[in-house]
């Protein structure tokens, strides 16, 4: 009796085994199987869409890289024309200013002696005019030799000459001439903003001395940025002007703004053998900053190519797929899976180059990744 317990025990054993064997091959294939079987209840509680190939226009583009800038005009680096002392710097970086405003003052024994001899020759001057009025009357009369009015002439004019240089530095140093006949002499100079825009240097601090060669304050316009594209030489025939540019500032954000090409380079960098393209850009954009880098697309041309959304495709064992409705029976959908060659794309669609295959079908376009994900996990 024990021995049969046994045998039917062995038997039992045997038997599941088998099925577990079986139900594993029949997974085995289900998985591996390219054709995939939906009810309509499925179809429609998982909201899916069919749907033919659409011919959309694919951009032609260039990638090229580059950097927010200004244009020469709306930089500007204050310089003093006399060196001196700084005794007074009231800006920092990042401070707006506007055209005309006083930006740092300067103090030197020097600009002292410069009004001092302004003012001599300006009462010289007065003198050796007269003189010169004089000479030239009684020459007229024949009463002084031409040797006196000559020599009369030349002091005046040469006199004349220096109260005009004068006159001049004075102004270069923002001091007034008039000011300065009128006995009021000051040691002190003051450097007023050339242009309007936002301090992005101070090179100084309270009683450094600079020279003429010295940058004092830079000052940078933001009104009018624009790109500084860098293009290789074999591209840049493609480039045109009013061609639409979309680029991001990968350091700071991932949006992507628009600008338009402006002007093409016409000389070529030796070392780099690149061109550089300049791109406007809307001002109101953004709050860019100039020298931020920037990675652009300069959209050449437009071509018209049969796509599917990029949902409708999925990545099964490194092959992109999609599925195609083979037939509707029975209240169910049969998809076939059916390998695709991917050409350009976009945000939303994807060029496909195998289209012949896909000729008059029907294409699930919606519902395609959750569907290939649950079969590969059963």
């Amino acid at each position: 009796m024990k021995n049969i317990y046994i045998l039917l025990f062995s038997l039992a054993f045997l038997a599941c085994g088998n099925k577990e064997n079986n139900t594993e091959a029949v997974e085995d294939n289900k998985i591996q199987s390219n054709s995939i079987i939906v009810t309509k209840l499925q179809f429609e509680s998982q909201n899916m869409v069919l749907d033919t190939l659409k011919p959309i226009n694919f951009d032609n583009t260039i990638e090229v890289t580059g950097m927010i800038d200004v244009p020469p005009k709306n930089k500007s680096s204050v310089t003093t024309f006399i060196g001196g002392y700084i005794s007074k710097t009231p800006l920092l970086v990042g401070d707006e200013v506007k055209k005309g405003q006083l930006l740092v003052s300067l103090k030197n024994p020097e600009y002292v002696e410069i009004q001092q001899n302004y003012l001599e020759i300006t009462e010289q001057l007065s003198y050796l005019k007269a003189e010169f009025n004089r000479q030239r009357s009684l020459f007229a009369e024949q009463i002084t030799s031409e040797k006196n009015y000559l020599k009369a002439q030349s002091a005046y004019k040469s006199n004349l000459a220096t109260y005009n240089g004068l006159s001049k530095k004075l102004q270069m140093m923002n001091i007034n001439p008039n000011a300065v006949e009128q006995g009021q002499i000051t040691s002190t100079i003051n450097l007023y903003a050339p242009i309007s825009g936002h301090i992005t240097k101070v090179n100084v601090s309270n009683g450094t001395y600079v020279s003429p060669s010295n940058i004092i304050i830079e000052i940078v316009d933001i009104d009018h940025i624009h790109l500084e594209l860098s293009v290789f030489e074999k591209d840049i025939m493609k480039i045109k002007k009013g061609q639409k540019i979309a680029f991001k500032v990968p350091e700071a954000s991932n949006k992507s703004y628009e600008a338009e090409v402006h002007l093409v380079g016409t000389t070529i960098d030796e070392t780099t053998r690149r061109i550089q393209v300049h791109g406007h850009v809307d001002k109101d954009l953004a709050n860019f900053i100039v020298g931020m880098f920037v990675e652009a697309t300069i959209i050449i041309a437009h071509t018209e190519s049969l796509s599917l959304p990029n949902q409708a495709i999925v990545n099964i064992d490194r092959e992109h797929s999609v599925l195609i409705l083979d037939k509707n029976v029975n209240e169910e959908y049969h998809f076939k899976r059916v390998k695709v060659r991917l050409g350009k794309q976009n945000e939303n669609s994807v060029e496909i180059l195998n289209t012949k295959a896909f000729t008059k079908k029907q294409i699930l376009v919606k519902g395609i990744g959750m569907l290939m994900e649950g079969n590969t996990e059963e």
